[in-house]
């Protein structure tokens, strides 16, 4: 007969070295757990908290909803959210458009092609503020290096940051080209690790617009959405050059949700900017997620 009390005890000498083994794994995740809690998961909650309170960094009190309440009622949020989106959406395409050719071009066995390459991705180690006050003084009206231009071979030169109509589309201008480089670079890494066979094949098939067409298009897929999705995320969140030009003007011409939010800081409404931070955050991910599961599904196996 089966001694009752000896089998238990058994078979915990037996599990327990093998629940040890287990559970030592896990503490090797215990650095990554800290510094993510420490530096992303208490001040997002923080965050969270500021955003209902009556917020003047010495003090806070509990307001509920108020903070967002006033938010979405500043005049300035709708056209701030309408530039939002439009600045999103034309710097993200707009790269794709242009850095698939500069790619293609710079994968083609161009002479000096890693000088070129540099050049494309110069802009991109410049601060985005450098930038900003370069080109904000190269668009001056009268006496801007790009107008001058423009005079000396006869073409109208318009007030590139003080038309309300232009003054938007000329930061995304600005946007897009200190953004080319990285968007280039990321299409250079994925047509070059498309495998040698299928433009063997392709060459065999026809010239170079069917490796175009065929090979290069479909399969630089995973590089574009990797360039949309960062392109998109970038466009949501940009403040550097909005300020550093036009300062979300002339009016409210050229505001985005970053420069209302940070005007709101420089008032002393500091739960209300925390709330706005809160809906810019909301916002990037109801619209980012979906995008990049979305993507994570239409990836390719090279």
């Amino acid at each position: 007969m089966t001694n009752k009390n000896t089998l238990p005890t058994s078979r915990k000498k037996k599990t327990q070295p093998a629940t040890i083994s287990r559970m030592y794994s896990y503490w090797f995740y215990l650095p990554a757990a800290i510094v993510f809690g420490v530096f992303f998961l208490i001040p997002t909650g923080l965050a969270f908290y500021f955003s209902l309170t009556r917020w003047t960094l010495f003090d806070a009190t509990f307001i509920g909803l108020e903070n967002y309440e006033y938010f979405f009622r500043d005049p300035q949020l709708l056209t701030a959210l309408r530039n939002t989106f439009i600045y999103a959406i034309l710097t993200s395409g707009s790269k794709v458009i242009i850095s698939l050719p500069l790619a293609l071009l710079l994968t083609s066995g161009l002479r000096l092609q890693s000088f070129f390459r540099s050049v494309i991705f110069f802009p991109v180690l410049i601060s985005a503020v450098a930038v900003g006050i370069t080109f904000s003084s190269l668009m001056q009206p009268s006496d801007g290096l790009i107008n001058l231009a423009l005079e000396s071979i006869g073409l109208p030169q318009p007030d590139w940051l003080g038309d309300p109509d232009l003054a938007l589309y000329s930061v995304i201008m600005i946007d897009i080209w200190k953004g080319i480089g990285i968007a280039t670079l990321i299409f250079i890494a994925g047509i070059t690790s498309i495998p040698t066979e299928y433009f063997d094949a392709a060459s065999l098939e026809g010239g170079a617009w069917v490796k175009f067409r065929h090979v290069i298009l479909p399969l630089s897929r995973n590089a574009t959405f990797t360039v949309i999705l960062l392109s998109f995320i970038g466009g949501l969140r940009t403040f550097e050059i909005v300020w550093t030009t036009t300062r979300g003007g002339p009016g409210f011409a050229s505001d985005v949700l970053t420069s209302v939010i940070y005007k709101q800081y420089q008032a002393g409404f500091y739960g209300l900017s925390v709330a706005g931070n809160v809906v810019l955050f909301i916002l990037i991910m109801s619209l980012v997620y979906p995008l990049m599961r979305f993507f994570n599904r239409m990836e390719l196996e090279l």
